[in-house]
């Protein structure tokens, strides 16, 4: 069940009613159901396996909680670790391992292995994954008491707004709200709603329409000019960043609605002016998660400078295959690692600056926003290709294609995108560019809003709402487009 489908725009509205009616006991329970429901929408049989994750860490929980050996927590905390990501591991990366290991047997001309894994992937596995194992080491670490009610507990790694896709919440965060349960607020309904319209308009208007030509540029390189190439890779950009985003806030919306509040998993990213700033504001929950129980178990920034980059690099290597099984998305990784690495270089090696960022000259801002949104597109050319050899493929026929302005404008009109469905682009970049650059500067824009006057405030949703239903992008019959981050 999508979020931009039919079925949860009934689905939706029905669990918010029923929520709100039935007494404090069940609304739990049925807010249980309802995410189980909603996750077995896309296949009953692997909701058994959340059901697995959810019992496996619920139970070690509770061993963490009544045991003071030290060294038998660490065994609880080892073999919760090898069940759930030997699960992961199963039906995310057990080909990508055979093919390694077979790559390697051609080296050494040894013989390969044939058998391979015929296994559809789980939606949301390495986001409900994550979640449930952060709980286990909070408790571990013990940060916050283990969860004694399993149906408390259930509720906080299937809660469905964030289950298939984020943010991947964080036990301290969620579970006592989850325990206190959401109660009706008109100021509520009021973000939430914003929430939603904005996150609908992201996704239908812009995420789904650049895709169209990001999808003809990507699978058929030799057939469009180098400015194309360029533009495919700034279209995809801001394809998967209004494609995550738009998902990120559907959620905090419709979550918002029924009382709780999830956290930002996007503070405008694509105008930051480092890459290091850039993973402050760039999918927040994952980033944070890897900072706090990867990156700072292996020494973090306190060890020598050669280690820590060597830690930089370590971490998002490890980002780029949580997100997908093949050398592609590690090459992400790497060159997202090289680069901080870089920044945090030559800031420990470099004599501190008496100027500060707010004094900086508008000319050395722009400076940086370009040279940090040049290497955000260029790694992203290796995340949106299907394996390397494509990404290198699409990286030389950008420097062998024909340039022009005029030239790539013939071939969108060319394309199925087509003028007509440029100037939607255009328009919602514009009013996305200037919400982000709001917002950016620390105004609170979206709680100025629903503080607003009301007509001003129902107005913009109608507005959204509106502008939504004309531009988006709609399927025959209306086929919903499935969001980038469900394949993680």
């Amino acid at each position: 069940m999508l979020f931009n489908s039919i079925s949860y725009l009934l689905f939706f509205p029905l669990v918010v009613v029923f929520y709100f009616l039935l007494p404090g006991k069940l609304k739990k329970t049925f807010l249980l159901a309802a995410s189980l429901f909603f996750y077995s929408c896309w296949n009953v049989k692997y909701t058994l396996l959340m059901v697995l994750s959810i019992l496996v860490t619920y139970a070690t929980g509770l061993l963490l909680d009544k045991s003071q050996d030290e060294t038998r927590r660490k065994v609880f905390v080892f073999f919760c670790f090898l069940i759930n990501l030997g699960i992961l591991f199963l039906f995310k990366y057990a080909n990508f391992a055979i093919q390694s290991l077979n790559f390697f047997a051609g080296v050494f001309h040894m013989s390969p292995l044939k058998r391979t894994v015929d296994f559809l992937l789980p939606v949301g596995i390495s986001f409900y994954t994550f979640q449930a194992l952060g709980y286990t080491l909070d408790v571990y670490r013990r940060e916050l008491p283990a969860e004694k009610n399993l149906i408390q507990y259930g509720l906080f790694v299937s809660f469905f707004p964030q289950l298939v896709a984020g943010p991947i919440e964080r036990s301290v965060n969620l579970l006592p709200q989850l325990k206190r349960g959401g109660t009706f607020a008109y100021e509520n309904l009021v973000l939430g709603g914003l929430d939603l319209a904005w996150g609908y308009f992201l996704k239908l208007v812009l995420a789904d329409r650049v895709a169209i030509f990001v999808n003809e540029v990507f699978g058929n390189l030799e057939s469009f000019s180098g400015f194309s190439l360029l533009m495919g890779a700034v279209f995809f950009t801001l394809q998967i960043y209004c494609d995550f985003y738009s998902y990120s806030l559907i959620a905090k919306g419709s979550a918002k609605i029924l009382g709780i509040d999830l956290m930002d998993n996007f503070k405008e990213p694509l105008l930051s002016k480092s890459i290091v700033e850039f993973w402050r504001r760039w999918h927040i929950s994952l980033s944070s998660w890897f900072r706090d129980y990867l990156y700072i178990p292996l020494g973090g920034s306190r060890v020598s400078l050669g280690r820590n980059l060597a830690n930089i690099l370590i971490v998002f290597g490890v980002s780029g295959l949580w997100h997908g099984a093949d050398m592609s998305f590690v090459l992400w990784g790497l060159i997202h690692g090289f680069f901080n690495s870089l920044e945090v270089w030559l800031k420990k090696t470099r004599p501190a600056k008496k100027t500060q960022t707010e004094g900086e000259s508008f000319i050395l801002s722009g400076f940086k926003r370009i040279y940090t949104f040049s290497i955000v597109v260029l790694a992203f050319v290796f995340f949106r290709a299907d394996n390397i050899s494509q990404g290198l493929a699409y990286m030389g026929q950008f420097f062998r294609a024909h340039w022009g302005v005029r030239t790539w404008l013939g071939e969108v009109s060319a394309s199925q995108l087509g003028m007509t469905g440029l100037y939607p682009i255009l328009g919602s970049l514009l009013v996305l560019t200037l919400v982000d650059g709001i917002k950016y500067r620390g105004y609170p824009l979206r709680e100025s809003l629903a503080k607003g006057p009301f007509v001003l405030r129902w107005a913009l949703v109608l507005f959204l709402i509106v502008t939504t239903l004309i531009f988006g992008v709609y399927g025959p019959g209306y086929s919903e487009s499935q969001f980038i981050y469900f394949q993680f």
